[in-house]
């Protein structure tokens, strides 16, 4: 508890701070942990050449291994911010695209698999979607010291987010799809036989949860793709995906929804790489042998 206490302090300080000091201060935090991370930015690199083999340059390179640093950063700051942000203050930050499919289907009555990613501010995404359209149920991985879980609690839920820690998660999931509600689920993590499906990944065969096909299926709940991009980390703007609605339960339609959702994120990250995140051993499960070295 006192190392939580002495966080708290540091954070009330931060707080205090006009927002730009807070923000240049957290990126030169990020910049000096990339200069000393070396075998993570060994494992981006490694990530960078199996998904892009050669067609990136080192100085793209060399901007996303960087970048990685900044965005955790970034969003370490927005869960700092949220605990005091209000709807307000977090709607003079986002702009929505094709927000009129969410709005039809919650006018209809019915609730909505969000999907999505570690890609760009994707703290200030679910804040904003919460907040401003509608609350959401979301998974969470508690911190391995659990006196800073009320922490991100309390930054979720000011803004009507309903958190489900990852074991058991699945229940609560179910019971608000049960109701009509709606959940964020990310699915950019590494998956396995068991939890997932194989589909190509930058053109190497990758397991991907199907978690969201099979609710989607079993509550006939629709799936929406989401995900937040920026060019200037000052301003947001949120696209919503084309609804992917499921018809059966088949393993032919479990394996095409999910497809389709990684066709989305695949074609995302390439659009903005270095939104993503990179520092992460997404290929572990399949390809272990690129992280050796």
């Amino acid at each position: 508890m006192i190392l939580y206490r002495f966080f708290l302090m540091i954070d009330a300080f931060l707080m205090s701070l006009p927002r730009s000091w807070r923000k240049k201060l957290f990126l030169a935090l990020a910049d000096a942990a990339h200069l000393f991370a070396l075998k993570r930015n060994r494992v981006i690199r490694q990530n960078l050449t199996f998904a892009f083999d050669q067609t990136l340059n080192s100085q793209e390179r060399q901007e996303i291994e960087r970048y990685c640093y900044r965005n955790l950063a970034l969003n370490l700051l927005q869960t700092m911010e949220n605990r005091r942000n209000s709807p307000e203050q977090i709607a003079s930050m986002v702009t929505f695209n094709n927000r009129e499919c969410v709005d039809t289907l919650l006018a209809e009555g019915k609730g909505i698999i969000f999907v999505s990613a570690h890609f760009g501010n994707w703290e200030l995404a679910g804040a904003a979607i919460s907040s401003l359209i509608t609350p959401i149920a979301s998974i969470y991985r508690g911190f391995k010291r659990s006196e800073f879980d009320p922490y991100l609690h309390e930054a979720r839920s000011r803004h009507r987010m309903e958190l489900a820690e990852k074991n058991g998660a699945l229940k609560h999931i179910a019971k608000t799809l049960k109701k009509n509600g709606s959940t964020l689920i990310m699915i950019d993590q590494a998956s396995n036989a068991k939890y997932g499906v194989k589909v190509d990944f930058f053109n190497h065969p990758t397991y991907h949860f199907s978690t969201a096909a099979h609710l989607a299926s079993k509550f006939h709940t629709p799936i929406i793709g989401v995900y937040i991009t920026t060019e200037d980390d000052n301003h947001y703007t949120i696209t919503f995906e084309n609804p992917i609605v499921l018809e059966n339960s088949d393993d032919a339609s479990i394996l095409e929804a999910t497809t389709q959702q990684v066709r989305t994120l695949e074609k995302l990250i390439q659009e903005h790489p270095k939104l993503w995140f990179w520092c992460h051993k997404r290929w572990k499960g399949e390809y272990k042998d690129i992280y050796t070295g």
